[in-house]
């Protein structure tokens, strides 16, 4: 009878340590999906992290995009003056005196555009569908297919973003 009891006692402890060892498994995959967790979270704030940075300075280089935009008017102003100079009735000396005043004028601003970044894009040569704009088509003998003919409106950009396309007028065949 003494060793049925401690037979049952050892079958006791056993079956103790089985459950104790199954809790200790337990815990153990709950840590290890808790430190997954956790480093899956961290990876996302660090991802969000520099992905804010990456904004913050590209909002920063581009801060004076809108600025600029507003800016285009003037200067389609300034060139429209230029040319219309020619064609008032004022007297020549005061026109040639006119003229040089708003072309020395359109020069200095577009020098301070320039050291902010804010440069005219090139309407010569091949139609460029990310800085151009056709609006008109023209069968031109002195241009192969798809060669702007005229500039309807000059563009600008400011580094590497378009603020305003180019309108142009492009050779058709």
């Amino acid at each position: 009878m003494q060793d049925d009891k401690t037979e049952i006692n050892q079958n006791e402890n056993v079956l103790e340590n089985l459950e104790a060892q199954d809790d200790i498994d337990a815990l153990h995959a709950k840590i290890k999906e808790l430190e997954d967790k956790y480093l899956r979270n961290h990876a996302d704030f660090e991802n969000i992290k520099k992905r804010l940075e990456r904004e913050k300075a590209q909002s920063l280089e581009y801060a004076y995009e809108n600025f600029a935009k507003e800016l285009l008017p003037v200067i389609d102003s300034l060139e429209a003056g230029i040319v219309s100079v020619d064609g008032s009735c004022i007297e020549e000396s005061m026109k040639d005196k006119f003229k040089e005043g708003l072309l020395l004028t359109l020069e200095n601003f577009k020098k301070v555009l320039e050291r902010y970044g804010i440069t005219e894009i090139v309407a010569i040569g091949e139609f460029n569908p990310n800085v151009h704009n056709a609006v008109m088509q023209e069968d031109s003998p002195e241009h192969e297919d798809g060669q702007i003919v005229q500039i309807l409106q000059k563009g600008y950009q400011y580094k590497e973003r378009v603020l305003r396309p180019a309108l142009v007028k492009v050779c058709k065949k």
